[in-house]
């Protein structure tokens, strides 16, 4: 097929995966893209297609593998993969649309990869994979679809992680204070539904900055400049600050929900919180969260806490309802954090190698079934 060449994977291949790695790339409309499927021992992969000027293979395999243990501590019938699509997802829209749709195109073959959102794409860039191959979930409601993104999906399980992760601490909902690292689709509605179950907003950024008020900030203003297309620093009733000056607020619950490592060896020691639930993808790096771990500071891993989204897409993928969906991913999420936070005060392990023996352990009983993972 014109355009598209397997990668070179084995700088990061083991026992697992990754399955395939897919290059793509059409200079006439400045498509370049990069598909992993990981690992689809319990079934096709399901993963989003990130869009971002910086991505890379690298990353895409990091956020393949992450998929592969996501779905399988969720007990979904599915493997893992990522897509990442190099652009700025702030492009005009029939440019974009363009980009996404020949991304389409050129894996419609590969029918191991079932297309998702994910950071710089939406319900409607779905609606265009659709059109063109009809692989896809979390599509508008208008296409028989759940959008995940305007339902709030993965924040909805979020704020049911804080729930369960809160008898492992020292504190209640009511009143704690909170920071969302990343207000977007994800970190808008985890902000949303912990200030309903009593929580306090004290901080929030976005690409162009954080807002702090340690009074706590008006959710619906918030949302409300999001929907008109402006920034969280045009709030009125805060201070404004970096974007980096996330890092270092005060508060009990930090939530990082927008690009990997943003949470690194190098500035760790600046975050002041008791508890840091992962709504993003990768956010922590292993090393960072070992420091959290001996300074006492729970960190509930991304596979665990953000699996909501991937539930509700695989939900829609068998026909199920929006209720239906809500109802597993609580179910599952409570579950499972509580089983992960169990083994990891047992053993004496970072929640991370507790989530990893969980997950692992399904991987391999499903790939015990196989004769290879090539179909």
């Amino acid at each position: 097929m014109k355009g598209v060449t397997v990668g070179n994977f084995f700088d990061f291949a083991d026992e697992l995966g990754p399955l395939k790695v897919i290059h793509v790339h059409e200079p006439s409309i400045g498509l370049q893209g990069v598909l992993v499927v990981d690992n689809v021992a319990k079934g096709p992969s399901i993963g989003g297609v990130r869009m971002a000027p910086d991505v890379t293979t690298e990353e895409c395999a990091r956020l393949a593998r992450a998929m592969t243990f996501k779905n399988a501590a969720a007990g979904l019938p599915h493997g893992g993969g990522k897509a990442v699509l190099v652009g700025d997802p702030k492009m005009p829209k029939e440019q974009k649309a363009m980009l996404i749709r020949g991304l389409a195109c050129a894996l419609r073959e590969v029918e191991q990869y079932i297309f998702a959102p994910d950071m710089g794409t939406d319900e409607e860039c779905m609606a265009w994979v659709k059109d063109e191959i009809d692989r896809v979930v979390a599509l508008p409601r208008e296409v028989g679809g759940i959008p995940l993104d305007e339902i709030g999906a993965t924040g909805f399980g979020l704020s049911h992680v804080v729930d369960v992760a809160l008898d492992f601490c020292d504190f209640d909902i009511k009143g704690a204070r909170f920071a969302v690292q990343g207000f977007g689709a994800v970190g808008k509605h985890v902000t949303n539904f912990l200030s309903m179950n009593g929580a306090i907003p004290v901080a929030v950024c976005d690409s162009a900055g954080t807002i702090h008020n340690p009074d706590g900030l008006d959710v619906k203003k918030l949302l409300a400049l999001k929907d008109a297309g402006k920034s969280v620093t045009d709030y009125p009733n805060g201070n404004k600050l970096d974007t980096d000056a996330i890092i270092d607020i005060e508060c009990d619950i930090w939530i990082p929900a927008a690009r990997p490592d943003v949470i690194h060896e190098d500035n760790v020691n600046r975050l002041n919180t008791k508890m840091v639930i992962e709504g993003a993808n990768i956010p922590i790096t292993h090393g960072a969260e070992k420091i959290l771990h001996e300074k006492g500071i729970l960190c509930v891993p991304d596979f665990i806490a953000n699996a909501g989204g991937v539930i509700c897409a695989a939900m829609e993928y068998q026909g199920a309802s929006q209720s239906a969906a809500f109802s597993t991913i609580e179910e599952k999420l409570r579950r499972n954090t509580r089983e992960v936070l169990e083994t990891a005060k047992r053993d004496q392990i970072l929640p991370r190698e507790a989530s990893l023996v969980l997950a692992r352990k399904r991987v391999d009983r499903a790939m015990s079934f196989r004769r290879w993972n090539l179909f």
